[in-house]
């Protein structure tokens, strides 16, 4: 188009709830499973406003058998009467009009986790229908919109049989146009339910499930502290849990934490007027500070430093876990974006440092055995860090030769040839005997080997120094060229893509739990940039006369036994070394073939205790209790006694 034809005849302008459906990524995020769940949290935290307002005790969630899903709340209930001035009746501002409602100032909420006004509308338009009550002045008020936002009804009013009855029922089913995926999961709104409940004293969550019948309650009567001690498990504590509680700049401060002896990462969940902030914030770098100033000032008025030492953060906040919340008043409250992952008000630096520095300090100096305790882990932390610079400083000066040899060590890395590093794909494969056949089958300009030998290090628990020293991981690190720890650069990777590619066995299983592991602990930017792989061998091979199909599942099974007919030969593949190359090569490792399972973080804190409970060696008797509780040992048949009769 030349220059002199655009004019303004050639500009959009988006009306009503249509800028949401254009571009629902503004407003939730995305459009995958986080975005779909993202609805869910908006209309839940509406609900939280009210009871935090000190309206109702009970929050209901239910998720319906068509995966509609509604949260019910005993609030005011909606306005939903004229609003003369704006010419359009409450139910219409709320649900049907960006940047409309009555969290603009503080006259209806003290404070609120919903502060721009969109949060109904946007649950709305992305919705392919949304239904609302509003039970107040004795009755139910409802309305039903469509597509979108249509209204397809005025404002229905019947009589209460309970006049007392109060609150807002919000029922919605997203759109199947929006999203990639519409079904809820059970146990991702649990767990946001659970979070919610710790950081609302007294106030119920019931969630139910009517498409499996699963349901649950949540209260925790004495909030973050009952949570913190609830969810904490399989560590050994340096001391008793720290509660503090304050306020400073018009800001309420609650803050709970612990210092373990055998764990060696951070764990801080943060949180603004009830809203996780999984991105951190002000009231974050304000915790972090307090910290750092409290404990130095401790360990050198004791003489547990040297004059001209300090503890770094980093060593203080090894092995320390927290919960952070917040409350911050509506007219300086601040969230960066509409997902409201990051907090931005920078009051809440000042408020979270002055309230923890100075209790903090006194809870030191009246618990001088656990304080001591605490200095010492991080001596200890600082006297591994140091160990484990200089064995990366070390590593940094190797030669280009020295650096081949270290590679090779244990892994005989097959480099892929070309040096576009978005194009290229690392596969970490088990064994030599895939390692030969991947080798054989790949594609040698963008694709490379990694056989390893023997299972991994777990290092869950470990000392870093000590995971430094290992000959396997060390091969990755110098494979993968991205540095570890906090000296790990996601720009600096050599490949795009980090794939494990293991049998179908335990042992294979066993291998992947192991490296995700160690990528969680030691290059957790790996995952949460999308880099970290599973690739997927098939599980079957059906074959009859030239005709062959490879099957992932038992129902992918059952549906190329009836295409292909009787008389063919069935093959259970246990391992990668069963399969040639070219069958390898076209099932597992070509890209316009091949399955892969991506890895992703949804919730830190949860892979966090998941990593602590499935692979710590001090969490034994809880992964007991886990397996038992879960895990169903029965013997099931399936294609077994067929597919042996095949082998033999």
């Amino acid at each position: 188009m030349s220059e002199n034809k655009y004019t303004a005849d050639n500009l959009t302008l988006l009306k009503g709830l249509e800028p949401v459906r254009e571009r629902p990524g503004m407003y939730i995020g995305s459009t995958d499973i986080n975005g779909l769940h993202h609805l869910v949290w908006e209309i839940v935290d509406n609900a939280v406003d009210e009871a935090n307002a000190g309206y109702g005790k009970n929050i209901y969630v239910t998720i319906h058998a068509d995966n509609s899903i509604t949260i019910e709340d005993q609030g005011r209930g909606v306005p939903c009467d004229f609003n003369h001035k704006e010419k359009m009746s409450g139910f219409d501002m709320v649900y049907r009009t960006l940047h409309a409602g009555g969290k603009f100032d503080d006259s209806n909420y003290k404070t609120a986790g919903g502060l721009h006004g969109v949060g109904g509308a946007v649950v709305n338009a992305l919705s392919s229908w949304m239904e609302i009550h509003s039970y107040r002045d004795g009755a139910d008020h409802f309305i039903r919109y469509d597509h979108g936002g249509t209204k397809e009804s005025q404002v229905v009013v019947t009589p209460l049989t309970k006049v007392s009855k109060r609150g807002t029922s919000v029922t919605f089913l997203p759109d199947p146009k929006i999203f990639e995926d519409t079904n809820f999961d059970y146990q991702k709104i649990a767990s946001s339910l659970d979070d919610r409940a710790c950081l609302t004293k007294g106030v119920s969550f019931h969630l139910v499930d009517e498409r499996s019948g699963r349901k649950q309650d949540f209260l925790y009567e004495q909030g973050i502290s009952e949570y913190f001690t609830t969810h904490a498990f399989g560590k050994t504590p340096l001391c008793d849990p720290i509660t503090i509680e304050g306020e400073a700049e018009t800001i309420r401060v609650e803050f709970v934490g612990q210092f373990y002896s055998d764990s060696y990462s951070e764990n801080i969940a943060a949180f603004a007027n009830g809203v996780r902030t999984p991105e951190g914030g002000h009231h974050v770098i304000g915790l972090k500070k307090a910290l750092t100033v409290t404990f130095n000032k401790y360990a050198s008025d004791h003489k547990l430093i040297k004059a001209n030492q300090s503890l770094d953060g980093s060593d203080i906040r090894e092995g320390f876990a927290c919960i952070l919340s917040v409350w911050v008043p509506e007219k300086i409250l601040q969230f960066e974006g509409q997902t409201k992952a990051q907090l931005g008000t920078k009051e809440a630096l000042v408020a979270v440092d002055e309230v923890i520095e100075s209790k903090l300090s006194y809870y030191l100096e009246e618990h001088a055995n656990e304080a001591n305790a605490i200095i010492d882990k991080c001596l200890q932390a600082q006297e591994a860090r140091e160990k484990a610079k200089e064995a990366k400083d070390s590593i940094r000066k190797m030669s280009k030769a020295a650096f081949k040899e270290a590679s090779n060590l244990s892994g005989k890395l097959t480099p892929a040839s070309s040096k576009n590093y978005k194009l290229n794909e690392l596969f970490i494969v088990e064994g030599d005997s895939a390692g030969g056949s991947a080798k054989k089958c790949r594609d040698r300009e963008h694709q490379a080997i990694l056989p390893l030998r023997g299972k991994p290090k777990n290092v869950v628990g470990e000392d870093r120094g000590d995971i430094y020293d290992n000959k396997e991981l060390n091969t990755i690190v110098f494979t993968i060229g991205a540095g570890v720890d906090e000296d790990f650069k996601v720009k600096d990777m050599h490949y795009d893509k980090i794939i494990i590619m293991t049998d179908a066995d335990d042992d294979g299983c066993h291998i992947q739990n192991l490296l995700m592991a160690f990528f969680f602990e030691h290059m957790k930017p790996l995952i949460e940039a999308g880099h970290l792989y599973i690739a997927c061998p098939p599980l079957y091979r059906v074959a009859k006369k030239g005709q062959e199909i490879y099957c992932w599942t038992d129902e992918d099974l059952d549906v190329a036994r009836q295409k292909i007919g009787p008389g063919y030969v069935l093959s259970r593949y246990k391992g990668l070394g069963e399969m040639d190359a070219d069958q390898l090569g076209k099932t597992t490792m070509s890209p316009l073939s091949r399955k892969l399972v991506q890895v992703v973080i949804d919730d830190v804190d949860e892979c966090e205790d998941k990593v602590t409970l499935f692979m710590s060696k001090s969490t034994a008797d809880k992964r007991r209790e886990w397996i038992d509780s879960n895990v169903d040992f029965g013997f099931h048949k399936d294609h077994f006694e067929e597919i042996k009769n095949h082998e033999e």
